[in-house]
């Protein structure tokens, strides 16, 4: 399953959620039973400092929502970003199945 390419705008001290549902090859949702997931943020693929989404899974859907708090967002800096969500099958399994880039835009209101 090859990784699906989703853009984000993120705005810098506001709470951001965005929901993903995960599909196999055929176009049929893919259940998440028995499947974790980790996803994160970084200035740059190789960055040594990234941010974690809090991340939950609704396994019988296939679906992956991703959260940041206020709190959190307002610590980035503004610009581009790239971030990747990859699960993990109960077997050990890891595939990378979001990927793109992640533009944090700057408020004045906080």
């Amino acid at each position: 399953m090859a990784a699906r390419s989703v853009n984000l705008t993120v705005e810098q001290g506001t709470d951001f959620t965005t929901t993903f549902t995960i599909k196999n090859p055929d176009g049929t949702v893919l259940p998440l039973t028995g499947y974790s997931c980790e996803a994160k943020l970084g200035k740059h693929p190789s960055a040594s400092s990234t941010t974690s989404f809090t991340v939950s899974i609704t396994a019988a859907s296939g679906k992956i929502t991703l959260t940041l708090t206020n709190s959190v967002t307002a610590d980035l800096k503004p610009g581009r970003y790239y971030y990747d969500v990859v699960i993990e099958s109960s077997g050990g399994s890891k595939t990378r199945v979001i990927e793109g880039m992640v533009l944090v835009t700057a408020g004045l209101a906080s």
